[in-house]
């Protein structure tokens, strides 16, 4: 049994769901694990992570679409909003979705459907600087 860890960071520039595909698959590759598996966690409350399509930008545009109606920031009742009206938002979309994703590893490669891609959703307004650490198990 293997085990490889390796970080990178993500700069947005605010809401908005970021393809990290390519950064997590240089570090399968780099581990030299051929079976086993990925996983990808982002360090952070107020984003989170899915596997989405990636041919076509409008079925992302829609689930951005969709997270903003689900948790609209000018919500009366939210108490926390000590960073502005998108605090307790993204908190909440970060929730409801996931801060980490386990993605099976075969033949030295991520096991991902063809239209699938790994992305970061950031939830704020205004652009972070967000980061992933990524662990590949295997042999």
């Amino acid at each position: 049994m293997i085990a490889e860890t390796g970080a990178f960071e993500v700069v947005t520039r605010g809401k908005g769901t970021y393809e990290i595909s390519r950064e997590v698959a240089e570090i399968v590759r780099r581990s030299g694990i051929v079976e086993g598996t990925v996983t990808v966690f982002v360090r952070h409350t107020s984003a989170s992570l899915v596997i989405m399509e990636n041919a076509d930008p409008s079925a992302r545009r829609d689930l951005e679409e969709f997270f903003e109606r689900l948790v609209p920031e000018d919500s009366d009742y939210f108490v926390h909003t000590m960073e502005g009206p998108d605090d307790m938002p993204s908190h909440i979309r970060m929730a409801l979705t996931r801060t980490s994703e386990v993605i099976p590893v075969t033949r030295g490669r991520m096991a991902l459907g063809t239209w699938q891609g790994i992305f970061l959703f950031e939830h704020r307004s205004a652009g972070h600087t967000r980061e992933m650490v990524v662990s590949v198990v295997g042999a």
